[in-house]
């Protein structure tokens, strides 16, 4: 399945505030449900167990309602682990205090300049944004990242496939946003696989540092871009979250 860019609805800054809540609502339970908080929530694990932090920072990028990081910042809690999260995005409108949720330490930035100085936060972090991004912008933005940053960047993706585009369209029965659920097709089609992913990110981290790709439930990969300093031995790479592998592209 050849990958097929395009621009989606909630980018365009058309929707009204209606949809805008509609939608994000929506992308909550997709997260929730198939995937996508796991796959952070197993990605600082791993990063705490690899550095042996338990007080971690996280910047969280193009966040949204941040309804992602504040369940992944619950959960650790139980386990003993601290994470203090910062939210960013493009858009006022996507960020929960124009919705009148209470949410402290969030601001309107652009991902590809953070307004932030060198190793501001131990991690940065994305969910569903890597495949918004073309080659360029996503190798600028690993390089901002991993400025910002003094542990890793962390990318959480879906993984483009057949079988997965087929689940989206299927979706559309649990979706109660048509524009999610379109945005949602044009994801499955613009979305990367591991090995594209991982050759782009590469450079980004070049020459001692690492990029660990990690498959997870329902199309979803977890990718860890380690600093140079911080890029674990081959031995403790193991992954005790990886999925098995998938089935083959056509």
């Amino acid at each position: 399945m050849r990958r097929f860019d395009a621009p989606e609805i909630l980018d365009s800054d058309s929707c009204s505030p209606a949809d805008v809540v509609m939608c994000m609502r929506d992308l909550g339970r997709v997260n929730r449900w198939f995937g996508g908080v796991n796959t952070t929530q197993e990605m600082v694990q791993h990063v705490a167990h690899v550095t042996g932090k338990k007080h971690i920072s996280l910047l969280e990028v193009a966040a949204g309602s941040g309804e992602v990081s504040e369940l992944v910042r619950r959960r650790l809690a139980k386990r003993g682990i601290t994470l203090a999260v910062t939210l960013s995005d493009r858009s006022q409108s996507h960020l929960p205090h124009a919705r009148g949720e209470s949410q402290s330490h969030s601001l309107v930035s652009d991902a590809l300049a953070l307004p932030f100085r060198d190793g501001a936060f131990d991690l940065v972090s994305c969910n569903l944004f890597a495949h918004h991004l073309n080659a360029q912008q996503l190798g600028q933005f690993a390089r901002e990242g991993l400025r910002v940053s003094r542990r890793a960047l962390l990318i959480n993706d879906l993984v483009r496939h057949p079988i997965h585009l087929a689940l989206a369209y299927a979706a559309c029965a649990v979706m109660r946003s048509r524009v999610a659920w379109l945005d949602g097709l044009t994801s499955v089609r613009r979305a990367y696989v591991p090995d594209e992913i991982r050759k782009m990110l590469a450079p980004a981290c070049a020459p001692s540092g690492r990029v660990e790709v990690s498959l997870h439930y329902l199309f979803r990969m977890g990718v860890t871009v380690w600093k140079r300093q911080e890029a674990p031995a081959p031995e403790a790479l193991a992954f005790a979250t990886q999925a098995s592998e998938l089935p083959a592209l056509p």
